[in-house]
């Protein structure tokens, strides 16, 4: 046993084993992330402004950070009713908001 495997608490005690760094799984997710970011900006140039680009940009935001959310809060690993408790509320916040965006400007437009 080495020193670098293994700590002692301040009583000279040994403590369980130190395990390693998993930096595959932190590069997989840095590879994902700058992917669908490298799109995101391949369609900012290619793509005429408008809704659709819009909402691209909107979806592609939200797999991201869902993406992140399940991998670095551990989220994906939980029982599935949890997730489904988190994702359900922020899809209806989103329909919200794009409900009153619609709404309030048709209304800018009637007067």
């Amino acid at each position: 046993m080495t020193e670098n495997t293994h700590y002692h608490d301040d009583h000279g005690h040994g403590g369980t084993e130190i395990q390693p760094a998993n930096t595959g799984v932190i590069w997989r997710t840095f590879w994902i992330l700058a992917a669908i970011t490298a799109v995101e900006f391949t369609l900012a140039f290619l793509m005429h402004a408008g809704g659709f680009r819009t909402s691209l940009f909107i979806i592609m935001t939200l797999v991201k950070a869902f993406y992140i959310v399940g991998e670095f809060m551990h989220l994906r690993h939980e029982v599935k009713s949890l997730i489904w408790a988190i994702v359900v509320p922020i899809i209806f916040i989103v329909w919200l908001l794009a409900a009153l965006l619609t709404e309030g400007g048709s209304i800018f437009e009637l007067r």
